[in-house]
């Protein structure tokens, strides 16, 4: 049994599975930040731009 325990701590692929998979969210978070700041400027700009439209065309 304690010779499964300390191969079970000298084994390194789970902590770095676990390392990859914080990385891999941390770097889905950042995306979908980006896309959803990048969503709202667009979305601004066609608001401004209409509203533009409607002055202009009366």
């Amino acid at each position: 049994m304690m010779k499964h325990f300390k191969a079970l701590l000298r084994d390194e692929d789970g902590p770095t599975a676990v390392e990859y998979a914080v990385m891999l969210a941390l770097i889905v978070g950042v995306c979908l930040g980006a896309v959803h700041a990048m969503a709202s400027a667009t979305a601004r700009s066609f608001d401004t731009s209409a509203t533009e439209l409607a002055g202009a065309l009366g």
